[in-house]
């Protein structure tokens, strides 16, 4: 399977450019990178997003592709937007290392199809509930400042479902397990559930759960992420979290298999108003039990 830790947006998007100008120049790997007076290796780590490149050696492409000057200031200017810093490298500090090129993912995406089976995707928690998954996967291991860090974090990336502007399009398919799943207290669950049902009632969020009755489906191996782009040259990633790394897909066949298995999911789960019914009875009976 081909999983690695997964380039910025921007320079994805760059090294798709570099790679089609290549190929319109009718170029072989192996010619480009000769006329560029690099390795093979080099320019395929470039055209593949593995590394970045300085401001001198993309000018240096430019030329050996013949890229009229009035077509070079938008690659440039998505070159120098590659090595910016978003709002989320100011708390690189309390964030996984790989976490930030993830963040920096989902805030370009457009829409986000995802199967969460043991615990709410965290774009859709509330601050008490995130609270508490981060204390407990946690292990005591931070300090409560770091888990407040990391609160803010979650709390903020939920502005892309909210912002007036092309608001990320989310299609989340809970499974029952993690709705159900006592975390906190009957308080926190009842918060979170009257949350799950504002979200619902967005025009850009879409949920589904996912009954225990249904018995096994394509994803019993775990949770994962569809992340697609606005942009047409900007290929479709995979996400998966794991407990102390994150990995991506980019392979089109593996990526297909997961888009397969979300549309299994999708026909397997309640349709949203019947998800949103039985959320509800949740919410109910949660605050009964407050």
């Amino acid at each position: 399977m081909t999983i690695k830790r997964g380039p910025t947006v921007r320079r994805r998007r760059l090294a798709g450019e570099l790679r089609r100008l290549r190929e319109r120049s009718e170029m072989t790997l192996e010619e480009a990178a000769e006329k560029l007076g690099w390795s093979p290796a080099k320019l395929s780590r470039i055209e593949t997003a593995r590394v970045g490149l300085t401001s001198q050696d993309l000018v240096h492409m430019l030329d050996i592709y013949d890229l009229p000057e009035e077509k070079r200031a938008g690659l440039i200017s998505l070159g120098r937007s590659a090595r910016k810093r978003g709002w989320w490298d100011a708390y690189a500090d309390s964030l996984p290392s790989d976490f930030p090129a993830y963040i920096e993912l989902e805030a370009d995406a457009a829409l986000i199809r995802s199967y969460d089976g043991l615990i709410l995707h965290g774009l859709l928690q509330t601050d008490e509930y995130a609270r508490e998954i981060m204390r407990a996967a946690l292990m005591g291991l931070s300090s409560p400042a770091e888990i407040e860090r990391r609160v803010e974090v979650r709390m903020t990336r939920q502005e892309l479902l909210l912002r007036e502007q092309s608001p990320l399009r989310f299609w989340s398919i809970i499974d029952e397990a993690a709705l159900t799943r006592m975390v906190g207290s009957a308080a926190v669950m009842h918060k979170q559930y009257t949350k799950l049902l504002q979200f619902a009632e967005r025009d850009n969020i879409t949920i589904q759960v996912l009954p225990l009755a249904k018995g096994a489906h394509p994803a019993t191996s775990g949770t994962f992420a569809l992340l697609e782009f606005r942009e047409a040259y900007d290929p479709e990633v995979v996400y998966l979290e794991g407990m102390s790394s994150s990995l991506y897909v980019e392979n089109d066949a593996e990526i297909y298999l997961y888009s397969l298995a979300f549309n299994h999911l999708q026909a397997a789960a309640l349709d949203p108003e019947e998800s949103r019914l039985l959320i509800a009875r949740l919410a109910e009976q949660a605050s009964r039990e407050q």
